[in-house]
Order: structure tokens, then C-alpha cells, then sequence
């Protein structure tokens, strides 16, 4: 399962091929924190030459998931405890505020959606087997009700940065990961339509995940 974060229009130039390659590849674990990017080996996985990936490097360097060192190249950036921290906490008031905008907008339909996808997350029989991609496509659901543009591309970037520590997190962890006991107040703050409810309670959601994550991230500072 794949989520789509840039809706509606299809690559048109190889800079933004390299960069969708890229970006897909981090966020999916294929590539990860530590990895060296080669340009000539990506440039031959796409079919085109070394100029465009070199600029996606640029572009995802910008967005924190790249770090580019006088030569070093360009390798896959790391998160600290510092840094991880640091994100979760914009997550948890971006998307405290995306879930307060969305409450005038959400209807029972959406949350019975919101529900059914819940239920998708927790299917073992094998029809939904990535937990991470599916956990994010519910938080980008509900935040995208919120009819804000800018806030929505904000917390997608968020949470790109995260996506590969997440996945490596649910794949070590020793518990059952149901997706329904940890966000069913959220669909409860949602059915009362109280925004002040539904604000802090998305916020204390997204923090309630950082002591068990932060005990996957190295107690190291990036250099």
C-alpha cells in the first residue's frame, strides 16, 4: 500500500522523477538512515543522468531527510532523540490545530471512513500487511478536513521525516499494534464536536508515541 502526497499531477520533469524515486525510497525504508546516495546508481534505477538526482539531493536536503557534506556526497539523513522529539512535538500542534479546523467540515460519513480504515490497519489476514503506510494515510484523512492547504503539506513533510524510524519501530516492537486502541479518542473527540476536545486530545495522541519510539533512536547527536 502507497499513499499519494502530491495529488493530481504526474512527474514532469526528471528532477522531479529523481525526486519522487528518492523521497519513496526513504520513506519506505528501501534507503536508509546512514545510506550514501550514489547519483550514477539512481540516475540508472530512473533512466536519466546524473544532473537530476543531484538536484532532488538539494531539494531533499532542504526537507531534512538529506544530508549533503563537501566530499562526502549525499547520504540519507539521522534523527537523534533531539531531533525526533522536536517533530513529534510540531506534529502534535499542527495536527492538533488541522483536527480543530476540521471538526466544522467533518461529517458522519468521513468518520465512518475514518473508522472502516482503523479497522484495515488491524486486518491480519494479510490484505493490509504495512501498518506504518496505513497509520499515516488515517492521519492524513482527518488532518486533510481541515481545508488548509499549507497546514496539510506542513504535517505530510513531518511526517516523512519520521516515516522511516516509524517503520523500523512497528516492525521491532514485541506488542500487538492495533491501530483501533490507540486512535479510538480521536474518533470519540470527533463524534462530540467539541474543537477544544478534539485539539488536545490529537496532541496528546501524537506525544503518547514518543517514549516507546525513542527507545529505537540512538542516544547520539547528529555532527
Amino acid at each position: 500500500m502507497d499513499i499519494t502526497i502530491y495529488p493530481g499531477a504526474q512527474a514532469v520533469t526528471a528532477e522531479e522523477e529523481a525526486y519522487r524515486h528518492i523521497h519513496a525510497a526513504i520513506r519506505l525504508g528501501r534507503y536508509r538512515a546512514g545510506d550514501r546516495l550514489v547519483p550514477e546508481t539512481i540516475a540508472a534505477e530512473i533512466g536519466t543522468s546524473r544532473m537530476p538526482v543531484r538536484e532532488a539531493f538539494r531539494r531533499l536536503a532542504t526537507e531534512g531527510l538529506v544530508a549533503i557534506r563537501p566530499n562526502r556526497g549525499a547520504t540519507v539523513n539521522k534523527l537523534d532523540v533531539e531531533g525526533m522529539t522536536e517533530i513529534f512535538e510540531m506534529r502534535a500542534v499542527l495536527e492538533g490545530l488541522a483536527m480543530r479546523l476540521a471538526v466544522p467540515r467533518m461529517d458522519a460519513a468521513t468518520i465512518l471512513e475514518l473508522e472502516r480504515m482503523l479497522d484495515r490497519i488491524d486486518d491480519r489476514s494479510g490484505v493490509q500487511d504495512d501498518w506504518t503506510t496505513a497509520h499515516r494515510a488515517f492521519h492524513e484523512t482527518l488532518c486533510a478536513r481541515s481545508g488548509r492547504p499549507r497546514l496539510i503539506r506542513q504535517i505530510a513533510g513531518l511526517h516523512s521525516l519520521v516515516e522511516p524510524h516509524m517503520r523500523l519501530w512497528a516492525l521491532q516492537t514485541d506488542r500487538p499494534l492495533s491501530a483501533r486502541a490507540d486512535h479510538q479518542d480521536l474518533i470519540d473527540a470527533l463524534r462530540s464536536g467539541d474543537a477544544d476536545r478534539c485539539e488536545t486530545t490529537m496532541r496528546e495522541h501524537v506525544m503518547a508515541t514518543v517514549p516507546d519510539l525513542m527507545k529505537s533512536i540512538p542516544q547520539t547527536r547528529n555532527p
